[in-house]
């Protein structure tokens, strides 16, 4: 099979976490291009692919450019902060290539309409990178809950908590203008998405309180709901803690399901457990993370696991979310 030619639209310490596991996939992959403007960025990912041992692919400061010097290639990883998606991705598609887009996919749901559709009219793949909805073992827990495997879901309570504060001061994460949001829209994104995924409906009403804790932009949060289902949920979220840790809880009248929002494990008891008695283990396949389910996507071999419809859902519930926590109302779905 041909290689995927792709270009790498940003190169900062997310893109070189990824090209960490891009590199183990050179049968499949070849990497062509960077376009980054920041020189420091240039530097560190220079000195990151020295370290691999791999000869850095050329810099552009844009994609434009790129394509100018290059030519078309076959797919691009979008990893630059959350305001520049919407327009990088829709370059990308109306130039005929395939796009892998970090999380989340844009900044508010009028935006994830006109991309859907873009890729509608371009007739491009377009997977958005969050690696809860394209890990093995969030698949897996979509098809035990859908097996009835956990009985009739009842309702869903998950949480992540990181020194995400600290850690983000002077960044463009803490710049609302960029960012478009703090912790909860960054590291929690992770988690509403996982969570409206596992559950594969729309969101009908939710109650949510947010706090800047002293920056411009949101730390903590506390966010209930309800989705057209009938499950209710509950989502915490704590970027002024420790760490960076995470879990689902999907509560049946049969059983349990935990996850986290990234998909780092699976794990269940039902009723017929002894009360306080261990989870078991569920196994799952290994992945190397969401370039190589992007590429099993673009080859057929898997049906897409997160388009831009599952964006569109998070970004419906993230703007209920901040108009809750404007008004001090719960928000209900028109």
């Amino acid at each position: 099979m041909a290689k995927t030619r792709t270009i790498i639209v940003g190169t900062g310490g997310m893109a070189r976490h990824h090209l960490q596991s891009m590199l183990q996939q050179t049968r499949t992959t070849e990497i062509v291009g960077l376009v980054e403007i920041s020189e420091e960025s240039q530097s560190a990912t220079r000195a990151f692919f020295m370290e691999q041992g791999v000869a850095c692919p050329p810099f552009f400061s844009s994609i434009k450019k790129l394509v100018k010097a290059q030519g078309t290639p076959d797919a691009a990883f979008i990893v630059t902060p959350h305001k520049y998606h919407f327009k990088q991705a829709r370059y990308c598609l109306r130039q005929g290539i395939d796009v892998l887009l970090e999380k989340p996919m844009v900044l508010n749901a009028k935006e994830a309409k006109n991309l859907i559709k873009i890729r509608d009219e371009s007739g491009c793949l377009l997977v958005v990178a969050f690696p809860g909805s394209l890990s093995p073992a969030v698949q897996k827990a979509k098809t035990l809950l859908k097996e009835g495997k956990i009985g009739n879901i009842t309702a869903v309570s998950a949480h992540v908590h990181q020194n995400w504060k600290p850690f983000t001061i002077n960044t463009w994460r803490q710049d609302p203008e960029i960012s478009g949001g703090g912790f909860l829209f960054d590291t929690g994104s992770h988690m509403i998405n996982t969570v409206v995924d596992l559950i594969d409906e729309d969101v009908s009403e939710v109650s949510a309180i947010l706090s800047n804790s002293g920056t411009p932009v949101e730390i903590n949060s506390s966010v209930s709901g309800r989705f057209k289902n009938g499950v209710i949920f509950s989502l915490s979220g704590a970027g002024d803690s420790i760490h960076c840790t995470s879990q689902i809880s999907i509560f049946g009248d049969k059983g349990v399901l935990q996850t986290g929002i990234w998909g780092e494990k699976l794990t269940f008891i039902n009723e017929r457990h002894p009360f306080n008695s261990a989870y078991k283990k569920i196994t799952y396949p290994k992945s190397l993370g969401v370039w190589q389910q992007f590429l099993k996507v673009r080859a057929g071999k898997i049906p897409n696991p997160c388009p831009p419809e599952v964006g569109l859902r998070f970004a419906k519930l993230m703007d209920m979310i901040r108009k809750s926590a404007e008004n001090g109302k719960t928000i209900r779905a028109r």
